[in-house]
């Protein structure tokens, strides 16, 4: 069911980049539902991206059984549902990523708890 607003929205919005400490990268992880929804991160835009594997994501998922097996040389990621091929050396502004962007990552061979997607 669509919604139609009475009157247009005249309101700054409060989401903005500026009211964040650094923008905010949204990161979930295919096929393991023990994470119900991507986690929001504030990262710097200068962030490596290969530091998510090493630095960032151990502190997010590192708890699930399957992190430790993940072999991040074969993982696929997926930008706005698109594939996508990010350069680990490069930082996250120069791969392309900006406030709020939604990005998921794919471990194959890995599908949760005994296989059940959880």
């Amino acid at each position: 069911m669509s919604v139609k607003a009475l009157k247009p929205y005249n309101f700054p919005a409060k989401d903005v980049r500026a009211n964040f400490p650094a923008p905010l990268l949204f990161i979930g992880w295919e096929d393991h539902l023990m994470f119900c929804s991507p986690v929001a991160l504030p990262l710097p835009a200068e962030t490596p991206f290969g530091a998510l594997a090493q630095a960032v994501l151990p502190g997010v998922y590192g708890a699930h059984p399957d992190f430790e097996r993940i072999d991040w040389d074969t993982v696929e990621w997926f930008k706005s549902g698109q594939a996508w091929k990010p350069d680990p050396a490069k930082s996250l502004e120069a791969n392309g990523l900006k406030h709020k962007d939604a990005i998921r990552f794919r471990t194959p061979g890995l599908t949760g708890i005994q296989g059940s997607f959880s």
